[in-house]
């Protein structure tokens, strides 16, 4: 806590620190940030917190009656502070410290997922050992060892996962789900650390064999209970409901926009976004078939085959079904090269590395971007892409390459790392207040990737090419029917029929992706509204900036500025930006 107090004095200065409520407001930050860690050092080894290494989770009822202990003291030494007398930097992170403990409050005793969803808990067991050893942040042979540790407390964590879930609350879609990742951790252990063996020492070694030996036994009896008495039992409803929904969106958003407004925003980007579709189709097409003649007034079927004929153009340059991974690498030269060549935005130093997503991660998007944690500025970033499953017929592999195509590629890389995820990420691990880039913000983080994809393409990105103007917009169109998705799921009701249409029909999805987004929207809530949430506030936030700064606007300027500011809602960077009053 000292080192952290220090850190601050030297960023801010003494005269930030004089002032009695940003001091008291200090010291509980600084508690926070260290003390919270030890509640999860699964989690405390993914932020760059290495002194529980060699610990595992508790997810007992104890453990989680201390977590509400914990975050409902903090919360009441937040009350006894006026935030309105802090610094303006001071005013959004107590406001973000606060939410996040009220949040995490309601998680825990409304939300209960802890009780309904085993995705939890495949995701733990799997980072546990992924997190040690994907980054180089100690020597091999003391990771390992740590890898050891855990690994001997596999029986005790699986047995409370037991005790903890109720299967007659478990929807059936999460059940499947979890027994198709649970062995996933098995496979990190046999490519990430069985190869590693031999850096130990003859002792060492063999313990680290006994304790896989004890994690894989304690694996099998799991994926024996998910089988043959979770999964006849589960019985859940995955659909959440409007009252559980709309307080989790709020909770997930931070944003003025209620579930309604969202939906009126969408569906009226849905329409002017399919409109200037057209009105690329038109051209591209006419390029091709110049003696076309357009009807004055089109129907919408007539659009709609317009609009799939160019796409299809874009189509017909797919990488192999086993290339995808190589065409990423491929798209990162591209997007980087033109990136520097525009000046766009400040590139981090930091090491990216395109990988094949670890087993355990599989089953809800096709990439992620894994940024090291807050305090581990500076270690390797992974963008990871799922292989195509093995299971896969012909048809549905068509289906996949079609849907990432080579432009659809770059749209990925553009979101996921160059200038999406990475850039932010890395920048944001660099706000010298390292609160703030522990509460980040979602809506920020997947709105600005979303942001990039438009941005790159009006920039010119791959010297103007129409149809990978056509294939970003396609991106967007995915964004919207997420956000549409998201709500028509867990509160209207919506069927698989219906929810295909939207995202074949009305977004130009290929049925692998929409089949896949449907499980992903099941398994989800909330989140998949943070895309075009986030996307919308970023536009209106650069188009406010752009007629407050005039002449003076650069977008460069602009894209280093807005990134300064760490990962807080954009409502926030907005005021930090601008010079508004902190909301």
């Amino acid at each position: 806590m000292r080192r952290l107090l220090l850190i601050v004095l030297l960023v801010c200065g003494p005269s930030v620190l004089a002032a009695e409520p940003d001091q008291q407001f200090e010291k509980i930050a600084a508690a926070y940030v260290d003390e919270f860690p030890a509640f999860s050092p699964v989690s405390a080894t993914a932020l760059g917190d290495h002194r529980f290494d060699s610990q595992l989770n508790h997810v007992s009822a104890e453990a989680r009656a201390k977590w509400r202990a914990f975050a409902t003291q903090h919360l009441e030494q937040l009350k006894a502070i006026d935030r309105a007398s802090l610094s303006r930097p001071n005013q959004v992170d107590y406001a973000l410290l606060r939410h996040a403990l009220e949040a995490s409050l309601w998680r825990a005793e409304t939300l209960q997922e802890w009780a309904w969803n085993p995705l939890v808990y495949t995701e733990l067991c799997g980072s546990a050992v992924y997190s040690l050893m994907a980054r180089d942040f100690a020597p091999e042979p003391e990771r390992l060892m740590h890898v050891a540790d855990r690994l001997e407390q596999f029986p005790r964590l699986y047995e409370q996962i037991r005790e903890t879930l109720q299967p007659a609350r478990v929807p059936r879609i999460h059940a499947e789900t979890a027994i198709k990742q649970n062995r996933g951790v098995l496979s990190i252990l046999k490519n990430m650390v069985r190869p590693r063996l031999g850096l130990l020492a003859v002792a060492d070694r063999q313990r680290l064999l006994d304790a896989m030996k004890t994690a894989s036994e304690a694996v099998e009896t799991h994926q024996r209970w998910l089988e043959t008495e979770m999964l006849p039992l589960a019985g859940g409803d995955f659909r959440i409901g409007a009252e559980l929904y709309d307080k989790k969106l709020a909770f997930t958003l931070q944003s003025p926009l209620s579930r309604q407004a969202i939906r009126e925003r969408a569906e009226s980007e849905l329409k002017r976004v399919r409109d200037e579709m057209y009105g690329i189709a038109k051209k591209v097409y006419q390029q091709r078939y110049p003696y076309t003649r357009f009807p004055a007034n089109p129907d919408k079927p007539y659009r709609q085959a317009l609009i799939r004929a160019a796409l299809e153009m874009a189509y017909e340059d797919v990488p192999p079904a086993d290339g995808i991974v190589a065409a990423a690498k491929e798209s990162m030269k591209v997007t980087t090269a033109f990136i520097e060549e525009k000046d766009l935005i400040t590139l981090p130093p930091d090491p990216l590395e395109i990988i094949i997503m670890p087993e355990f991660q599989r089953g809800v998007s096709l990439a992620y971007c894994d940024s090291p944690g807050v305090l581990d500025v500076g270690q390797k970033t992974f963008y990871a892409v799922a292989p195509l499953p093995k299971s896969w017929t012909q048809k549905q592999i068509d289906s996949f390459v079609r849907e990432y195509n080579i432009r659809s590629i770059h749209d990925l890389t553009i979101h996921e790392a160059m200038p999406g995820h990475f850039v932010q990420l890395a920048h944001s691990n660099r706000y010298p207040g390292k609160l703030r880039a522990v509460l980040s913000s979602g809506v920020f983080i997947e709105g600005w990737a979303v942001y990039t994809e438009q941005m790159m393409a009006n920039q010119g990105f791959l010297d103007n090419d129409p149809l990978m103007r056509m294939i970003a917009l396609k991106w967007y169109l995915r964004g919207i029917a997420n956000a549409i998705l998201d709500q028509a799921v867990h509160t209207d009701g919506i069927t698989r029929d219906q929810a295909m249409q939207l995202m074949m029909e009305d977004t130009f999805q290929e049925e692998r992706e929409a089949a896949g987004k449907w499980v992903r929207a099941q398994l989800t809530s909330a989140q998949l509204s943070t895309y075009f949430v986030g996307y919308i506030e970023h536009v209106d936030l650069r188009r406010e900036t752009e007629a407050a700064w005039g002449d003076d606007f650069q977008l460069k300027t602009y894209h280093d500025k807005v990134l300064s500011f760490g990962s807080p809602p954009v409502k926030f960077a907005r005021a930090l930006l601008l010079d508004k009053a902190i909301p």
